[in-house]
């Protein structure tokens, strides 16, 4: 056989099989669901708390299958179905293994503008600038309203805040193919944008062709936000780095941290949190922290800032959860507990056990959850006592900037410090989640993401997922920060804490 005639053979075999791959049987489908059905029956701690009954999607879903399904399209449903149970932690990293093969986009970037699109464009030096000053602002696509447009190209975070779920959304108008697919429409060569002046009275139509990967535009982010976008955890390990996310300006100390980083990994940014708050023990009169986009990791910092915020003679509960799981629970499942600082009220030293028992009276839970699937409460506290060894209470006051990207850990850094003396949370409600996540392989499609097996209520008795923590000073970004030219929500908050003190 000649080569070219086996090179050509094994090129088709190949094409033929990864086709294959891309389709799943009636029977492929059925067990899958049928497995995922019995493993969120198990294991998924939000699984009907909201009053979703996943049960019925796939019961309907399986009803109207025909003998084979794209890949691509189960794994939208399985994606679509997860996120309505409220699980953000499950949103957060979708279902994977499959691909929409996105390969055209819109031209110019979106970003969020308070409850309005902006729609920006680059400049020769590679500087944001508004695409049609007179006209701002993105009303229509194709002739459907924005808003609807959004509520429907996102579904993975459809139980997200509002401000996330936006932010979120905006981004992503960009990626015009994957939204076709998911608005169930026919993808057109040329896209016809509708934008609005300030008061959305007077428009104008803007006719685009969609463009390849070559030619599409970074989606928006935070200037700040991109500073960091590149950074591995352990790299903030590393002085040339870390040194520049602390500042004494005004007499107000600054700590930014872009990610919840652990202190096994980063043992030197730890300890220039602690170096940091010795010298500005005298030389400040406001600290802020600043959480925004900050996607979460370990709860190390949180603890650490402790040592510094929650005072020697206070025990506060900032934090209460249920595992799911077999009860008594395993030592495997205590250990994860154990690693997020959450505690079983046996665990918990005489005064906290006190505290605790005080904080469980006026406690007042969104749900009430099965005794017979859920663990009792694992208590996250925060014990001045213990904390404040080696290190002193900041009596002054604390500001805690997040906004809608922040998450995970750090939507929990935020909820726990809420409401103590001497802190304000500042910005826009964030994007609250705490999970406790698995990680579930379906068998025949081999789509693969995760779920979380832990319920985390805030102190108001809200979850974090779904919920997030709103500010008491709320801060909104303006037209200057969206396009990189200030830290406008930094900026004013400087300038309250000078007028304030």
């Amino acid at each position: 056989m000649k080569l070219k005639t086996l090179i050509t053979i094994i090129f088709s075999l190949t094409i033929f099989i990864s086709q294959a791959q891309n389709w799943l049987t009636e029977k492929q489908i059925t067990e899958d669901i049928e497995f995922l059905a019995k493993t969120l029956n198990e294991k998924s701690s939000y699984a009907y708390l909201n009053g979703y009954d996943f049960n019925s999607d796939f019961k309907n879903y399986l009803n109207t299958l025909d003998d084979s399904t794209r890949l691509e399209n189960f794994g939208m449903f399985i994606t679509n179905t997860l996120a309505k149970i409220g699980d953000r932690h499950s949103s957060l990293n979708k279902i994977r293994g499959y691909d929409l093969n996105e390969s055209l986009f819109l031209p110019f970037i979106y970003a969020p503008f308070n409850d309005k699109v902006v729609v920006l464009n680059v400049n020769q030096n590679k500087e944001l600038k508004i695409l049609n000053p007179k006209f701002p602002y993105l009303k229509k696509i194709d002739g459907i309203d924005i808003i609807d447009f959004l509520q429907k190209t996102r579904p993975e975070d459809i139980k997200a805040p509002k401000e996330s779920y936006f932010t979120l959304a905006v981004r992503d108008i960009r990626d015009i193919q994957k939204n076709y697919i998911l608005i169930d429409r026919p993808l057109p060569k040329e896209i016809e944008l509708t934008l609005s002046d300030s008061i959305f009275k007077n428009d104008t139509i803007l006719t685009i062709p969609v463009v390849g990967k070559s030619e599409r535009l970074r989606p928006w982010d935070e200037k700040f936000e991109r500073d960091y976008l590149n950074i591995k955890d352990e790299d903030f390990n590393k002085p040339e780095i870390f040194e520049k996310l602390f500042s004494l300006k005004d007499n107000i100390a600054y700590i930014k941290i872009p990610d919840m980083v652990n202190i096994e990994e980063t043992p030197l940014l730890f300890d220039k949190v602690n170096s940091f708050m010795k010298s500005i023990q005298n030389e400040s009169k406001a600290l802020i922290i600043d959480v925004r986009a900050n996607s979460g990791g370990t709860r190390d910092l949180l603890y650490e800032f402790g040592k510094y915020l929650v005072h020697p003679d206070s025990i506060y509960i900032i934090n209460v959860t249920k595992q799911r799981g077999p009860l008594p629970l395993p030592k495997i499942y205590r250990k994860s507990l154990h690693n997020r600082f959450l505690f079983s009220f046996s665990e918990l030293g005489n005064r906290e056990q006190k505290r605790a028992t005080e904080f469980l009276k006026t406690f007042k839970p969104i749900y009430e959850l099965d005794q017979k699937k859920y663990s009792e409460y694992y208590f996250g506290l925060l014990n001045g006592k213990k904390l404040a060894k080696q290190s002193f209470y900041y009596n002054k006051p604390v500001y805690i900037l997040a906004n809608e990207k922040t998450f995970s850990a750090a939507s929990v850094f935020v909820s726990a410090y809420k409401g103590l003396p001497n802190i304000k949370i500042v910005g826009v409600t964030t994007d609250g989640s705490s999970g406790n996540s698995d990680w579930v392989d379906l068998p025949n499609s081999k789509l693969f993401g995760k779920i979380s097996t832990m319920v985390s209520f805030q102190k108001n008795g809200k979850t974090l997922d779904g919920f997030g923590t709103e500010p008491d000073i709320k801060i909104e970004r303006d037209i200057d920060q969206i396009l990189h030219k200030s830290d406008t929500q930094l900026e004013k908050l400087r300038n309250i804490i000078l007028t304030e003190n």
